[in-house]
């Protein structure tokens, strides 16, 4: 769960002549993450496609470009069929013709009909004018132009203009403007004159016949665009019909197309020589057995498969498991280009021995693939973990850290029975609605986040902020005088919000150090001892003896006195002054002795030691570890601002009034029973529901939207701050990432069925 499946390397010799079933049973095994042959191998080269890969992947490509055209999703439902070449070539060719013919048509009259609507669009502004369209071209001794623009501004320029001797302006909003220029002006004299009036002259089309007036030209525009649209339209019903037709048969010939191709180009990943093959890859180990022994099966003795390496989580890539490597193959058995004869067929692939220097000889020294192996409740989260980075094969995968500590975060800094119920309903939707595992695992996420949200709701007492459940559970069934625990808005209550910033630190401790052991962890089997405790145990202890030395009575007069009354309740602590001091959980804690605290000094120094030992240029950083459990804070921030919009919006609806440093909405009467029972200036705000008509429908709409507003920016607050505190505070102690996906060779049948 913390580590990915140990993965190992294969490799499978065998004689070319059983190259082609070697190939088919790998892929039906869909097991072999194949790794490339990238040559250094005396006597090997790259592997040649098998017969018929470039007409496969041509008629690959005519598939997806019919489904392209007509819209052909994935997630098409209908029956497998069996697809057998000539049947395959023969509709995908008449396919190709109807749907290319169709689209061919559907081209063109787009092509009209944008064409249309531009002339359309050129015309409609002299429609708004009125003047017949061959009025306002085809003049020798008048100038005329048409625009829009600020008729006063234009003809002010008109007049001003000295080349103009007469002119004549029509319209509002579309402008004609008629002018005589004097003798010898030039023939741009109006268009030079309305430059300074911000003119924007509009071309007037062509005129051909008696269709003259600029309304007749758009209605009968339009009633070709309208012929066109229905041509269209009858073309995408085609279209449409072809898609339902066709569907089916396009999915099911681009799975075999694509089976087809994967199988035949699997060759340029072998190293060759004329006569033999050997290719290798990774798969898991505990499958090693499963994978030889279906080889076997399928060719029998005429393919060696072995376990070349054992990959260990190294990080310098060693191994733990070796075994011996052919580092070449006998150029024995017939030429290339020379038929095989039987007892050929029949004799075993040569095989080399080793080379005597006790190592495998390997294609590539690739990394192996990561498998991330956690339970179904945990994969989940493996899509926050990938956000991030696939981690790589030598580290921790945190996805099950994730699986316990985010939702946590979450549902604490929401902290309500009703909006932890529309986050579980959100992610169920997700989960059940859509097929991308993407999707799926934000579903997944979203309802463990959901559920948490409502765990501490139930806790706080609050549902939308409203406290009915600490009324009616906490308080007349199990007969509490409140709810278990508190936000700490409400002012008798700031010892809970005092309380909250104490226990995030102590979450980031607990946080922190599990990133710090993984890391020393990791440290300790990859580089040894000294590096794990310099690099890892350095910070370890730095950041608790630092902590300790905060939580000690050293100097307790410099730190903050709720640190040391939150937790006691036995009225002990100095900032007590001898009497019991608000506490939100009675622990008798009230901070360690003096002697811990230069006890905690002591290991903070000597973390800053080891660290100077091992990585100097680090010690300029050695308060992060003040300032990274600071960060968690944050935690208790966003709870109480959550808690503050939620009241907010309460507060507007329902009012409220404050009694003995506690804030009640007015959800049984109005605001005069409250005032008459303690005074108007208990009165926070009369609320809405208690105004008018009109006040009540505003004030449903600020309820309803304010909470939507809550339930919202609790995803983009307390969701990314809690995605902060996963990547940057604890990812950074041990997490890298880079791994590399891990791709069998082979593809699960979804339209297909073998022959």
């Amino acid at each position: 769960m913390l580590r990915p499946e140990r993965m190992s390397k294969v490799s499978v010799t065998g004689s070319k002549a059983y190259q082609e079933p070697v190939v088919e049973a790998v892929h039906d095994l869909n097991l072999l993450h194949v790794t490339e042959y990238g040559g250094g191998w005396e006597g090997f080269t790259q592997g040649n496609p098998q017969a018929g890969a470039e007409d496969a992947a041509d008629k690959l490509v005519t598939v997806r470009s019919l489904k392209s055209i007509l819209g052909v999703e994935d997630d098409h439902e209908g029956p497998t069929r069996v697809l057998d070449d000539d049947e395959l070539t023969e509709e995908l060719e008449e396919l190709r013709e109807e749907v290319n013919a169709l689209d061919d048509r559907r081209d063109e009259l787009q092509s009209r009909l944008r064409s249309v609507e531009e002339r359309i669009e050129a015309v409609e502004p002299f429609a708004d004018l009125g003047i017949d369209l061959d009025l306002l071209q085809g003049y020798d001794s008048v100038q005329v132009a048409v625009g829009e623009g600020d008729r006063g501004t234009i003809e002010r320029a008109v007049v001003d203009a000295p080349e103009l001797a007469e002119y004549e302006v029509f319209g509002e909003d579309v402008i004609a403007v008629f002018a005589r220029p004097e003798r010898g002006a030039d023939e741009d004299a109006l268009a030079d004159a309305l430059v300074s009036a911000e003119f924007a002259a509009l071309e007037v089309p062509d005129v051909e016949g008696d269709d003259v007036s600029p309304e007749v030209y758009v209605s009968e525009l339009e009633s070709e665009r309208e012929e066109i649209e229905e041509e269209l339209d009858a073309v995408e019903d085609e279209l449409d019909a072809q898609r339902a037709d066709a569907a089916g048969f396009l999915l099911a010939a681009e799975e075999k197309l694509a089976i087809e191709v994967q199988k035949a180009e699997a060759p340029l990943s072998f190293a060759t020589t004329r006569n033999a093959f050997v290719a290798e890859g990774w798969i898991p180990t505990e499958r090693y057995t499963e994978f030889a022994s279906f080889l076997q099966d399928a060719v029998g003795n005429h393919v060696e498969v072995e376990e070349v390496e054992r990959a260990a989580f190294g990080a310098d890539g060693e191994v733990q498991v070796r075994e011996d490597v052919p580092p070449s193959v006998e150029e024995a058995g017939p030429e290339e280009g020379v038929e095989e004869t039987p007892e050929a067929e029949e004799t075993e692939a040569p095989r080399a021995v080793a080379d005597g220097s006790g190592g495998p000889v390997v294609m590539r020294d690739d990394d192996p693939p990561v498998v991330q192996s956690n339970p179904g409740i945990v994969s989940p989260f493996e899509v926050l973990v990938q956000a991030v980075g696939r981690p790589n094969y030598r580290e921790f995968d945190p996805s099950v850290i994730l699986f316990l500590t985010f939702p946590a975060f979450f549902g604490f800094m929401i902290g309500d029975l009703g909006y932890g119920i529309l986050y579980t309903a959100i992610g169920y939707f997700l989960y059940a609605n859509f097929d991308s595992k993407a999707f799926k695992s934000m579903g997944g996420v979203t309802i463990a986040a959901g559920i948490f949200t409502a765990v501490f709701g139930v806790l706080y007492g609050e549902f939308f902020g409203l406290h009915v459940i600490s009324t009616y559970f906490w308080e007349g069934v199990v007969g509490l005088s409140s709810a278990p625990i508190h936000k700490g808005l409400q002012p008798a209550d700031i010892y809970w919000a005092q309380a909250w910033l104490v226990v995030s630190t102590l979450v980031a401790l607990f946080h922190l150090n599990i990133g710090y052991v993984f890391g020393f962890a990791e440290e300790l089997e990859f580089h040894g001892a000294k590096a794990a405790i310099t690099e890892k145990g350095s910070w370890l202890l730095g950041m608790n003896g630092l902590w300790l030395f905060v939580f000690s009575r050293l100097y307790a007069a410099k730190k903050p006195a709720f640190i040391f009354t939150v937790f006691d309740g036995s009225g002990a602590a100095p900032e007590a002054s001898g009497e019991f001091a608000s506490t939100a959980f009675a622990l008798g804690f009230n901070g360690f002795s003096p002697v811990v605290g230069y006890l905690g000094l002591g290991l903070f120094l000597l973390g800053a030691l080891l660290l100077v030992l091992g990585a100097p240029a680090e010690i300029l950083e050695i308060f992060d570890v003040l300032v990274n459990v600071l960060s968690y804070t944050r935690i208790a921030a966003v709870l109480l601002a959550k808690a503050g919009m939620a009241f907010v919006v309460n507060l507007l609806f329902f009012g409220a009034y404050q009694h003995h440093g506690e804030f009640h909405f007015m959800l049984s009467h109005g605001p005069e029973y409250y005032a008459a029972e303690y005074g108007r200036e208990a009165i926070m705000f009369g609320g809405l529901v208690h105004g008018g008509a009109a006040a009540l429908v505003g004030g449903l709409v600020i309820l309803v939207l304010g909470h939507l507003l809550v339930l919202a920016l609790g995803v983009t607050s307390a969701g990314l701050q809690a995605v902060r505190l996963e990547y940057y505070e604890f990812f950074s102690k041990f997490f890298e990432g880079g791994g590399t996906e891990y791709e069998p060779f082979g593809r699960e049948r979804r339209f297909t069925a073998e022959e």
